[in-house]
């Protein structure tokens, strides 16, 4: 009896005491968890506080900065890097904050990377963005959007108005506003590889690749240019058009289309969307009231209505005689064209006829549309319509650049396209920026030229899929 009830004694003191063990093991291993977490932390805080230190060096530096310039800066890499952190956790490419730090790293990297270049000066900013500035600074500000100043559209206008009065060197803001708009690229970019895959490795490499693509690098921190503007704009309205969201798609590519003409290198497959059903034909009227919308302040300024509406047809006698100007298009094939008028109208028959096949084929074969069908059409007019229109200039092929690489996370077959675009691009970059041709310009067409047939033959593949079950390149899961 009393070796019963001392066994009993036994295992309840046991059981009592491996329940408090049991306690102080899981306490002891939350208490570590919550040290390294802490830990991150602190490793996260002590990241951002380098780096935003490092900003404000690098721009104390910079030629034309003093600590005005320096602060703005600086405060501009932090709100960034705040929004990226944001981004990275809501898109599940960090789950913790000891995977948010090499996720963050190479997006502060890229910043501080085109913060090198912006002192960099180009005849461009020389001979049309300062005088712009200055001449709508002269005539005070936003008032002057009333006067024909530049041949940019009025929503850029407004920016150049807008910082005219700031006492902070103007190719500074022109490049911040570039960068801005290259890291909204960058994650719409990621979001529309995100309508055709749900893996988080493929979006982090689009969204982390397309800020190291170099045309995007060179274009705003280097140029000054504002490519990535219209084009991430572009990108937006694509992705709402994936997404069957017909308001906001048309509202985007039309916000586009008034920052800059070269907007219709992609337009044409926004008829697609149409045709295809992802946008309703009833909401076509959105693309003319957000264009309207978007000029208007040149017409409360004072500019004539007619004027203001029509800007890109007075700027079709701006584009010069030339056939080409430093861009990889089927006339740099050409050194001495004898009927240049006629070459330019073949050109341009090139062009439609392309589009109207491309056109042609996805209304006879409208029930087989597929998202696959629609991103590569996307790619086929950002290509071919500036390879073989006339008068194309070296930053003509920047929508191209950037689609082919969100192309070629959804389907890496393809991936050999992104290096492809970028060389033939950054051949015209470099006669440009060094003022001599690195290589003969007609190797870009040939580079241009297979990457269209490549992009046309998956096409017709996905196109031409079985009714019944999935195509051959359908979009992957």
């Amino acid at each position: 009896m009393i070796i019963s009830d001392f066994s009993l004694f036994v295992k309840y003191f046991f059981r009592r005491n491996m329940c408090f063990v049991d306690f102080l093991w899981r306490f002891k291993l939350a208490e570590k968890r919550c040290a390294s977490s802490n830990f991150h932390l602190y490793g996260l805080a002590a990241l951002l506080i380098i780096y935003c230190g490092t900003v404000f060096i690098v721009s104390l530096s910079l030629s034309y900065a003093g600590i005005g310039t320096a602060v703005l800066i600086t405060m501009f890499s932090a709100l960034l890097s705040a929004v990226s952190i944001l981004i990275l956790k809501r898109e599940g490419l960090a789950d913790s904050v000891a995977g948010l730090i090499p996720a963050l790293l190479p997006i502060l990297l890229s910043f501080l990377l085109r913060l090198f270049l912006f002192d960099h000066i180009t005849l461009d900013y020389k001979n049309f963005l300062s005088p712009w500035v200055e001449a709508m600074k002269s005539a005070g500000g936003l008032a002057a959007l009333k006067n024909p100043i530049g041949n940019y559209n009025i929503p850029y206008l407004v920016f150049l108005g807008f910082i005219s009065g700031l006492p902070v060197y103007d190719l500074y803001l022109i490049k911040l506003l570039s960068v801005l708009f290259d890291f909204i690229l960058a994650l719409f970019l990621m979001k529309l590889v995100s309508c055709f895959t749900d893996s988080k490795l493929k979006k982090y490499i689009c969204l982390v690749v397309a800020l190291f693509l170099p045309t995007p690098i060179l274009n705003g921190a280097l140029w000054g240019q504002c490519d990535s503007i219209y084009t991430a704009l572009a990108v937006i309205g694509l992705y709402y058009g994936f997404k069957g969201r017909s308001v906001l798609s048309l509202a985007f590519i039309a916000l586009s289309f008034a920052f800059k003409l070269q907007a219709v290198f992609i337009l044409p497959v926004f008829l697609l969307f149409i045709i295809s059903g992802k946008i309703r034909f009833r909401y076509i009227p959105v693309f003319p009231a957000v264009y309207f919308l978007a000029v208007s302040p040149a017409i409360i300024a004072g500019r004539p209505v007619l004027d203001t509406l029509t800007i890109y047809f007075s700027e079709l006698g701006t584009v010069g005689s030339g056939l080409n100007y430093n861009s990889p298009s089927i006339f740099s094939l050409f050194k001495n064209v004898g009927n240049p008028n006629l070459a330019s109208r073949l050109g341009i028959f090139a062009a439609f006829f392309l589009c109207a096949a491309v056109f042609t084929a996805a209304l006879l074969m409208r029930q087989r549309i597929t998202d696959g069908t629609l991103i590569s059409a996307a790619l086929i007019f950002a290509v071919g319509i500036p390879l073989l229109l006339p008068h194309m200039h070296d930053r003509y092929f920047f929508i191209a650049d950037v689609l082919s690489l969100a192309f070629a996370v959804i389907f890496p077959a393809f991936s050999y396209t992104v290096p492809l675009c970028s060389f033939a691009s950054l051949l015209g970059y470099h006669a440009y920026l060094k003022m001599r041709y690195f290589l003969p310009m007609s190797w870009g067409f040939f580079c241009l030229l297979f990457v269209l047939v490549s992009i046309a033959y998956f096409f017709i593949k996905s196109i031409n899929k079985n009714q019944h079950g999935k195509g051959a390149f359908d979009s992957p899961a």
